[in-house]
């Protein structure tokens, strides 16, 4: 029988640490901060909610592009258009063919990177893609090297398509990694943001039969019905999330935990944990 090896450290006596589901659920409300209803973007998929947390500071003028374009309606015909399986869905005006949004700047900088900024909290285990990595006060885990920094293509960021350099893309047409995380795309393509709910309306798409995953037929295309700020929904419809505070205590028994997961199915710690695999905690409520 194998329950004595993997209860050994129970039968010794060691006290096991609690998992992270446990450390979550016993952090205090002040290790919350609530995300602001305007850095919420909200889609609805094949009648799911979609909702996209905005990296306002970190990619502002693409994030104000979105804004502007949810305003303009001009998402009212938007699909699903490309579904690469490992790798990413990706949405917008299938056509390529549509005017940009009134409005917006049709050129943005490239909001790949920018000077290093210290972390709220340095991650204390290694990364395979960047040196120095860590956490902003404002709930984004962030790649660097001392000298720049930048958002890390982890499962379920939002980024934004373009064409080849020096196009940046408006933020039209967006994508979100439903895969292994494709750290290489770093500091090549801006990202504006992170699902944090209905991941699965996005991720569990029939996979597209054309180059790079795109859908070969039109109607294979898949609507998007509604998209909108949740700071313009009634206030009964807009949804309400909070981050777990990277400067609160708990965040690094979380950080602890994740690296190290504990026994009794686990027996050797790993002592290293990717930064996509310390995603930040968000609730609903």
């Amino acid at each position: 029988m194998k329950w004595p090896l993997l209860l050994a450290p129970l039968l010794l006596g060691a006290a096991p640490k609690p998992d992270a589901a446990a450390i979550l659920k016993d952090a205090p409300p002040e290790a919350w901060a609530p995300i602001p209803a305007q850095d919420l973007l909200v889609m609805t998929v094949a009648g799911q909610r979609v909702t996209i947390w905005l990296a306002r500071d970190l990619a502002p003028v693409h994030v104000r592009n979105i804004e502007t374009i949810a305003r303009a309606g001009w998402w009212a015909d938007a699909t699903i258009y490309r579904v690469q399986d490992n790798y990413v869905t990706q949405w917008g005006d299938a056509t390529e063919k549509k005017p940009p949004a009134a409005g917006i700047s049709v050129r943005p900088p490239a909001e790949y990177e920018w000077p290093w900024a210290k972390p709220a909290r340095a991650n204390p285990y290694r990364d395979a893609y960047a040196a120095r990595t860590g956490f902003t006060a404002s709930g984004w885990a962030v790649a660097g090297d001392g000298k720049r920094q930048w958002l890390p293509h982890c499962y379920g960021a939002v980024g934004v398509a373009r064409d080849l350099a020096p196009d940046t893309g408006t933020g039209g047409d967006l994508y979100t990694v439903i895969g292994h995380a494709p750290r290489h795309l770093d500091r090549n393509i801006a990202l504006v943001g992170r699902v944090i709910e209905g991941m699965a309306a996005l991720s569990s798409l029939p996979r597209g039969g054309g180059a790079l995953g795109v859908y070969e037929r039109a109607e294979q295309r898949v609507p998007i019905t509604k998209v909108a700020l949740a700071a313009d929904l009634p206030e009964g419809e807009r949804p309400r999330f909070a981050y777990l505070r990277p400067t609160a205590p708990a965040f690094g028994a979380y950080l602890e935990v994740r690296a190290n997961r504990q026994p009794p199915f686990f027996t050797v710690p790993a002592e290293a944990a990717d930064l996509c695999n310390l995603p930040v905690p968000v609730r609903a409520g």
